[in-house]
């Protein structure tokens, strides 16, 4: 939010330190008026600085609970626009936490949050760039004086709906990119595609386009205790295998797996055959 919407993020602190600016405020009254009340002499409905005190306190109060009110208003108002920002946060989070969990694929895989801070900066403003791209420069007219500058203190339109919608894709789109591409300039070559698989995946989970159990069956590699034969046709796939490839048909989405790569290796294996006859009966 600071660095999209800086207004609403200053206004934000603004907000959090004039309430307990108030609650402070509030405090002291209360404080100065006890102690008042507390040693006060003679009758109290006589003593007319304590009465004063009372009416200034009350009314100071008042203006307070008022403001108050208001502040509530505008911070509900600054949060719901925050919140439009939040799949571009999710993202964000998304990719430093799968970072931070490298090191369980090699101990040289270290990464801080600052550094990735500074990779969301970046990514953001690749997207602010693109989006609203800076202006010409300005170069002096024929007399040798500069143009005029435009007024540049004019408050910024508020974004539709339908545009904040796009800007927050591409917020997305480019924290993902440039936070992967930052993770894969410190990966050995055998390990670049084992991470990018690993992001994807995570995307999709959190999209809920795959299911989750569906993912961890092929991460964890579950063995078949009971593993009948390989058909010929499968031979093709390491003895070692075999096992964990029959262990998926106990997920439901792979419950077809082998019976499906039987007849894709069948239908294979007579298309090779077709082709290698029709190249036997060409003209030598």
């Amino acid at each position: 939010m600071k660095k999209e919407r800086p207004d609403l993020a200053q206004q934000k602190e603004e907000l959090i330190k004039q309430s307990n600016e108030f609650k402070i405020k509030l405090k002291e009254l209360e404080d100065n008026l006890l102690f008042r009340l507390a040693n006060a002499e003679g009758d109290i409905l006589e003593n007319i600085e304590l009465i004063e005190n009372l009416e200034y306190s009350k009314k100071i109060s008042t203006e307070i609970k008022e403001k108050v009110e208001i502040a509530k208003v505008t911070e509900v108002m600054i949060n719901e626009a925050s919140e439009a920002y939040r799949p571009a946060a999710s993202r964000g989070a998304l990719v430093f936490f799968m970072m931070i969990e490298l090191y369980k694929v090699h101990s040289f895989y270290k990464f801080s949050l600052d550094s990735f801070v500074i990779v969301v900066i970046r990514a953001i403003a690749i997207v602010a760039e693109r989006m609203n791209p800076k202006k010409a420069v300005r170069e002096p007219g024929e007399d040798g004086e500069m143009p005029p500058e435009e007024e540049e203190n004019k408050e910024e339109e508020a974004m539709t709906p339908r545009t904040l919608n796009k800007r927050v894709e591409a917020l997305i789109e480019s924290i993902t990119f440039e936070g992967y591409n930052y993770t894969r300039r410190g990966l050995l070559e055998r390990h670049k595609l084992l991470v990018a698989t690993m992001l994807c995946f995570r995307i999709l989970i959190r999209k809920k386009k795959v299911d989750e159990l569906e993912v961890m069956s092929l991460i964890k590699k579950e063995i078949a205790i009971e593993v009948p034969n390989q058909s010929e046709s499968l031979k093709f796939l390491p003895e070692t295998i075999w096992p964990a490839v029959k262990g998926l048909e106990s997920i439901k989405t792979f419950a077809t797996l082998i019976a499906s790569m039987e007849s894709e290796a069948l239908q294979w294996r007579k298309w090779y055959a077709e082709e290698k006859a029709e190249i036997a009966e060409l003209p030598r």
